[in-house]
């Protein structure tokens, strides 16, 4: 029962192919070619990549590195092993890029010394009032000063520009320093 619906279908669509010819297909047609029209279409594909393919590896044994690193020994205050007895010692030491001008010595002197660090050791005169140490940054810098008799230490520290790091010992009633 289906032949019939499709046997009018088929009827429909040469009707409609005769009357779109407009005569009637009693018409001849030209032996010219007709018109066409062309249609050109680009289309661009961009594929992605693929991904590597990825394989899951089993973990591997963990490692584990231990290091026992030793202190830095810091230049503090020094002990009295670094000054020999009837002896003083002068430290200065740090970083001062664009210079320091250290001034050191006894109340009766006045000594001049140069770049960092900075170690001198000179006699103790027992009629002095003081031994001291002056550092001062042209600039800037952190510097740190020291001096040590007898086993007495004092120290001083200067950061930034034109600060003065100072230490001074001075004499005591018993003939010593404090």
């Amino acid at each position: 029962m289906a032949i019939p619906g499709a046997i009018a279908l088929f009827t429909l669509g040469a009707l409609i192919g005769v009357a779109g010819n407009g005569s009637g297909g009693s018409e001849k047609t030209s032996a010219e070619p007709a018109a066409t029209r062309t249609v050109t279409a680009t289309r661009t594909v961009t594929a992605a990549p693929k991904a590597a393919k990825v394989e899951k590896a089993e973990p591997g044994p963990t490692v584990t590195v231990t290091k026992t690193v030793k202190a830095k020994a810091t230049k503090a205050a020094t002990t009295s092993d670094d000054a020999p007895s009837g002896k003083a010692l002068i430290k200065v030491w740090g970083s001062a890029p664009s210079g320091v001008d250290i001034t050191y010595g006894s109340d009766g002197t006045n000594l001049q010394g140069k770049g960092l660090p900075m170690s001198k050791t000179i006699t103790v005169n027992s009629d002095a009032l003081y031994y001291q140490v002056t550092a001062q940054l042209q600039g800037g810098g952190n510097i740190h000063c020291s001096i040590t008799i007898d086993g007495k230490t004092k120290s001083g520290q200067a950061q930034g520009g034109y600060n003065i790091c100072s230490a001074q010992l001075n004499s005591d009633f018993s003939g010593g320093f404090s």
